[in-house]
């Protein structure tokens, strides 16, 4: 049995990531493709609930560190327990953002270190990388307009503007960097545009 293909979604605030998600996995599996659809952080019952922790607003102050090691304890956990043996029964695996993230939201949002990020992925992932990462880009104001009519804003989306750009920044630099892999999707266009395009990039990556 051949082994699965690992597509990331990623995106600021807003952007459309769930809606997707699904268009998505519902294209994979009318290409008779068998599907894991998963997320970060989460994925398994421990890696929920760092999500919870991480994502708790009301929650004790987390460092910028701990906040980071916290992103990569869950991913050790969703990488063994999910990730992986999808892969090694030859399911594709679809994730609602991974490591792209941590680049954007702890390197760019809270300014860590990029080497101690490639540290700890290195670390947890070994050789794990996406093979395909859509990352779905829309201006931080239109973003911002639709995640306050969605739901309560989480420790992240109560950020301030400038945080994002520093997020949407990075995100932008690497698919600058690595062109083969990530994607860019113009998120702000017509939904039925946006998933015409998904599905350019999916059709030549099946191929």
């Amino acid at each position: 049995m051949s082994r699965g293909k690992f597509i990331t979604l990623e995106g600021g605030e807003g952007v459309g990531k769930t809606t997707n998600l699904s268009f998505i996995k519902d294209y994979l599996q009318q290409q008779a493709i068998p599907v894991t659809v998963t997320r970060e952080p989460g994925g398994t019952a421990l890696a929920e609930k760092i999500r919870q922790l991480v994502l708790d607003k009301d929650s004790e102050s987390i460092s910028d560190t701990t906040e980071l090691l916290l992103m990569f304890a869950a991913r050790a956990q969703h990488i063994q327990h999910v990730i992986e043996p999808a892969l090694a029964q030859g399911h594709w695996v679809l994730c609602d953002r991974f490591t792209d993230a941590t680049y954007a939201y702890q390197g760019g949002g809270r300014e860590l270190s990029i080497a101690t990020i490639a540290l700890l992925e290195q670390l947890v992932q070994g050789e794990l990388r996406p093979d395909l990462t859509l990352l779905l880009d829309a201006p931080i104001e239109i973003g911002m307009e639709r995640a306050q009519k969605r739901s309560a804003f989480d420790r992240f989306e109560a950020e301030k503007i400038s945080f994002f750009t520093r997020v949407r920044n990075m995100y932008l630099s690497r698919a600058a960097q690595q062109p083969d892999r990530i994607k860019v999707i113009q998120a702000n266009q017509l939904l039925v545009n946006v998933q015409n395009d998904i599905i350019e990039v999916l059709t030549d990556f099946i191929k």
